[in-house]
């Protein structure tokens, strides 16, 4: 069975009209285990909406999103948090770094989203990341690649499966850029994850020897996010 599978996942949002406005209409999409594939969608296609339903951020409207044989997608809130915590990291476009937080206290307090206490991996993955001289520091101290680097450190936290990044380099120059798409893979490897990266630049998805279309999975009509 392949790590992520979904089956017939549609997603719609309220349009300011107060029409519907379908956003995900996805036949058939699965990732095996330890696999990387890059999504090339544009803006409005709805990159976000998938990566959010497949960690279980956002519960579709129908379908199947099996993530580790489980059914996300049938779960109750408190019990996709707990599932999203064990299994998935996520890489988000903007961070969400706690701003109050130290950058060892952001990726310690990601482990305990799933009921792990281990001060010893997370300041590993901070050096790892090459932030060994920074764990004090507050996101507001750190450059934006440092930020993008704890991001990564506190993804890959709780060991998961699945990785999920959502356009990573978005907020970095090109030389960041690279940087930090390179350490994200070559962190999932090292961790056997699966990697599924969303983006519409064409270098970072010219890093991929596996890269799709978001619209040759997705019949929803483009635009239709807000």
């Amino acid at each position: 069975m392949p790590l992520l599978q979904l089956r017939n996942v549609v997603k719609s949002y309220a349009a300011p009209d107060g029409a519907t406005a379908p956003v995900l209409d996805v036949a058939s999409f699965s990732l095996e285990a330890g696999e990387h594939v890059a999504l090339r969608g544009a803006s409005g296609s709805g990159k976000t909406t998938l990566l959010n339903v497949i960690a279980g951020i956002v519960v579709p409207d129908a379908g199947e999103v099996v993530v580790d044989g489980t059914d996300v997608a049938r779960l109750s809130e408190p019990a996709r948090d707990a599932h999203r915590a064990r299994t998935t990291g996520y890489v988000f476009q903007a961070f969400n770094l706690l701003q109050g937080f130290t950058a060892l206290e952001n990726v310690a307090l990601g482990m305990l989203f799933g009921g792990i206490a281990d001060p010893a991996r997370a300041r590993g993955l901070l050096e790892r990341v090459g932030l060994g001289d920074r764990m004090s520091y507050f996101p507001r101290q750190l450059s934006l690649g440092q930020q993008q680097r704890v991001a990564v450190a506190r993804a890959l936290a709780n060991r998961p499966k699945l990785v999920l990044a959502d356009e990573p380099t978005g907020s970095l120059d090109a030389a960041s850029g690279a940087q930090a798409l390179a350490l994200i893979r070559e962190v999932c490897r090292e961790a056997g994850a699966a990697l599924l990266l969303v983006s519409h630049d064409a270098e970072v998805l010219g890093a991929f020897e596996k890269r799709l279309e978001l619209a040759a999975i997705n019949r929803a009509p483009a635009g239709a996010t807000p």
